[in-house]
């Protein structure tokens, strides 16, 4: 049966899909040979591993069909956002650096040690890191988001939810399809497909693409020497090729490969506030170096200039090789699948990491930075049917290598500004010490004294000349400082089992159950270079001097010497950890209908989300840590719902309560210095979903809405309650608050229209927007990273013959030209929000005594342009 089916279904592929559940659901009409109405029954969703109607099915799923997401202009996970309430999606530093979070739950993406909590499933493959799902998804037939934990058959780190996405499979029919845009931005693109039979079992199907664009923003370059003047541009390329061979009527063989390529320089981050440090950053660059300051230090307008005088340039490469076995079994009424899967996914970055025009600390695309993802996986499920039960089996397994090398550059400003910061602080408190580029070595002077006796020179006669007497010490190399290379190697284990008993007609439970075991080796090389770290030794070794002079300060002030880049305690230190540990995750599900045209549900379901390792160097105070591990996050989930489908089944009405509890909440921040990895001891995420799809009485004309109200907060905790109670000055600002991420209230809303015009021509529109509340886009807290909240609204409209030969579009994304940020962070060593002791509101902020410059990454300016298409 399976090949009678497919060579049936391949010929009318065009009207299922253009029946999917689109803009979360409404979907133009696009089959020009037919004139019915569409119905909600048309919605097949396969959030469960088999084919259901999306109202069967007693999860929060929201299904975009293809015609809908090239009505939306989605080409990638970012682009997917304006079409899914409750759910955001960002990149910082670079494009590798991809984060998707639901429900405001997510995880920052800076870090590969950090797996996702919202898992990416490609033709059933999944990625075990949101950027390796970051690029141009091809021809797609349809994406799934699944909100909530998805454990059971989707596996771990899926603890928020599931973005599944399905490519378009081979035809038996011929059939080309070819692509070409313009833009503004110099936007370029052109991408094309062929798909048809090779014989009468065996199909293929190829699809190509490449697109091109100037940057966003422009760069001051400073003291150079990087050569781009524009960022955040876009240079790459996909080729996906698929063969679908149908040996008999029981058997089919999907084999899909596919590579992709980033040639582009992404992404400089700008000032949002400038603070205290703009003078010493203005003094040592060409031009000012950074954003002036606003009056009183206050926040600065929105502008698309960024500062960088380092080349950011990245080539990033993703390729892969997939087979899906179907084998159907009539005598149990069901199928054997496995899918196997090999995936190899690499980027080489470079960074300017203070972000200004003077020429202070970098990272070069050298093969030096960079991390790699290797990963082989193969799934076996066997499912079949009867009257009364659905149930399925499966073994899951996957091992998969993690690569990262990190490097760090001291520009020819790195000691001139640390000085700047040092003698300013003392200058604060003695206004006799000057302010002065030159006091490092007043440090770092081989056997130094403190100069209290009489008729001495040392220290303290060293910061009073601004370090022209007494001085002498060395300061840091410019150059490389330090390289260093982390190996984590994986393997995980899961079986699996989620299972329907059809109680009565109107009645169902499901019980799902999934044992995982993983295991994590790590083995890293800490390295410094050039001498990197005898600044550091040749500090520490002066404090007795030191601290004869400075008293309490002491410590801070040492402190900066050995910082994690340039801390003599990290040179060729060996890391060697290894962990291993199982969870019982699972579900519960209660379905009943009420009548054909309600379904009620309730469900209760468990997700995890693995440990691992901070691949970075990570310190308290000037001791490097132990150990880099952390541990497993896991999260249980309450939901209550119900799904209606009224009007003859052309309306869709659908509302969820979700309770969900997170416990050991991986939070990824990044401290000003580096990259930190702490375990919340609780998060909360509560609220409602809701959905509305209307296929109309007029002719190609729909409407879609999607609302969700998310309560994300953090519980109480204390220092006491962390595995580093070091971290909590920088995190006190998170007990009982609302999570990063997690706007109150999100909607999104569109309006779709498409019919014949007469003579032999067929036009339309669609409108798409989505609305966000305000919300903190930065993982401490910190008021001065706060999105307000802000609308984005994208609009095409097209004309083309009916039978789909050629069709030309005009399109417009964020068509208001909307402001907005996507991560604000701490520019690195430029100023200090939190305090060394407890301030008078009960943590460690205090607002006036915040002197930290804050940067961001920013959201995409409006883009418009033109598409013809054309079809054969």
């Amino acid at each position: 049966m399976r090949l009678t089916n497919l060579l049936r279904t391949t010929v009318s592929a065009a009207v299922v899909g253009a029946c999917a559940f689109g803009f979360a659901g409404a979907a133009s009409a696009q089959d020009a040979g037919q004139g019915s109405p569409q119905t909600i029954d048309d919605i097949i969703v396969t959030a469960q591993k088999r084919e259901q109607n999306l109202q069967d099915v007693p999860i929060v799923v929201t299904s975009l069909s293809a015609e809908t997401l090239q009505d939306a202009g989605v080409r990638d996970i970012k682009d997917l956002q304006i079409l899914t309430p409750g759910m955001t999606v960002t990149s910082t530093s670079s494009e590798a650096s991809t984060t998707a979070r639901i429900r405001g739950v997510g995880t920052v993406g800076d870090n590969p040690g950090l797996e996702s909590s919202v898992g990416v499933v490609i033709d059933g493959v999944y990625r075990s890191r949101n950027s390796v799902g970051f690029g141009d998804l091809g021809e797609m037939s349809r994406i799934e988001v699944l909100k909530g934990p998805q454990g059971t058959l989707f596996g771990k780190n899926t603890s928020a939810g599931v973005i599944n996405i399905i490519t378009e499979a081979p035809s038996f029919t011929p059939e080309f399809n070819g692509e070409l845009n313009v833009g503004n931005y110099g936007a370029m693109a052109a991408s094309g497909s062929v798909t048809g039979p090779i014989s009468d079992t065996l199909a293929f199907r190829l699809y190509a693409g490449r697109r091109v664009r100037d940057g966003f923003m422009t760069i001051d370059t400073g003291d150079g020497p990087r050569p781009e003047v524009d960022d955040n541009n876009q240079d790459f390329g996909t080729v996906r090729g698929q063969l679908l061979w149908l040996p008999s009527d029981n058997v089919s063989f999907r084999l899909i490969g596919d590579f992709s390529r980033r040639d582009e320089y992404c992404c400089i981050g700008t000032q949002i506030r400038t603070a205290n440090t703009y003078p010493f950053i203005d003094g040592l660059s060409n031009g000012t170096g950074q954003r002036p300051p606003a009056a009183g230090n206050g926040p600065l307008p929105f502008l698309r200039t960024g500062y960088a005088n380092r080349s950011n340039y990245q080539e990033v490469t993703d390729r892969g090789v997939s087979l899906e076995t179907t084998i159907d079994i009539p005598g149990i009424n069901g199928s054997l699948t496995s899918v196997t899967s090999w995936r190899e996914w690499e980027s080489t970055l470079a960074q300017d990491i203070d972000y200004t025009g003077a020429d202070i600390a970098y990272r070069l695309n050298d093969g030096d930075y960079g991390f790699t993802v290797d990963n082989l996986t193969q799934e076996i499920r066997l499912a079949g049917s009867n009257d009364s039960f659905d149930w399925l089996v499966g073994f899951f397994a996957t091992a998969e290598e993690v690569g990262r090398t990190d490097s760090w550059y001291f520009g020819a400003d790195y000691t001139p500004f640390l000085s700047f910061l040092l003698s300013a602080s003392l200058n604060a408190a003695n206004p006799a010490l000057p302010i002065s580029p030159s006091t490092i070595g007043c440090y770092t002077r081989p056997g130094q004294i403190s100069g209290l006796a009489p008729a001495t020179v040392g220290f303290l006669q060293c910061l009073g000349s601004g370090g022209a007497a007494g001085g002498g010490g060395a300061g840091f190399t410019v150059g490389q400082g330090y390289e260093d290379v982390y190996d984590q190697d994986s393997t995980s284990y899961a079986i699996f089992t989620n299972n329907t008993w059809h109680v009565t007609e109107q009645f169902d439970i499901t019980l799902g159950l999934r044992y995982t075991m993983d295991e994590k080796k790590l083995q890293g090389l800490q390295r410094n270079t050039n001498g990197n770290g005898n600044a550091c030794s040749a500090a520490l070794g002066n404090s007795a001097a030191i601290g004869a002079v400075l008293g309490a300060s002491t410590s801070s002030l040492l402190g900066r010497f050995c910082l994690p880049w340039s801390n003599s305690a990290f040179n060729n230190r060996g890391v060697s950890e290894s962990f291993d540990d199982g969870e019982l995750s699972g579900t519960v599900k209660a379905a009943f209908r009420l009548n054909p045209s309600i379904l009620t549900y309730v469900s209760y379901a468990r997700g995890y989300k693995s440990f691992g390792y901070n691949l970075d160097r990570v310190q308290t105070g000037i001791t490097p840590n132990a150990s880099l591990l952390f541990p497993s996050e896991v999260v249980d989930s309450y939901e209550a719902g119900v799904k209606m489908t009224l009007l003859d089944r052309t309306l869709l009405l659908n509302a969820t309560y979700f309770d969900q509890k997170f416990e050991d909440f991986q939070l990824n921040t990044f401290l000003g210095t580096a990259f930190v990895v702490e375990s919340i001891p609780e998060l909360t995420s509560r609220g409602v979903d809701a959905d509305m799809v209307w296929f109309t009485p007029v002719e190609g004309l729909s409407f879609q809405g999607g609302v969700t109200y998310t309560d994300a907060q953090y519980g109480a905790f204390t220092a006491a309650d962390l595995s580093n109670p070091g971290n909590f000055g920088q995190l006190s600002l998170l007990p009982g608050a609302r999570a990063s991420f997690a706007p109150e209230w999100s909607a999104t809303g569109s309006i779709n229209f498409d019919r014949s015009v007469g003579n032999g021509l067929r036009a339309g529109f669609s409108v798409a927007a989505k609305y966000m509340d305000d919300y903190n886009t930065g993982s401490d807290l910190l008021p001065y990273k706060l999105q307000e909240a802000f609308t984005t609204l994208n609009g095409r409209i097209h004309l083309g013959a009916e039978d789909e030969r050629w069709t030309a579009e005009f399109w417009v994304q964020n068509l208001t030209d909307e402001d907005y940020i996507q991560v604000a962070y701490n520019a690195p060593l430029q100023g200090s929000a939190f305090q060394g002791t407890v301030q008078p509101n009960g943590t460690f902020f205090n607002p006036a005594l915040d002197t930290q410059t804050y940067d961001a990454f920013l959201g995409q300016p409006r883009t418009y342009g033109a598409t013809l298409r054309f079809k054969y």
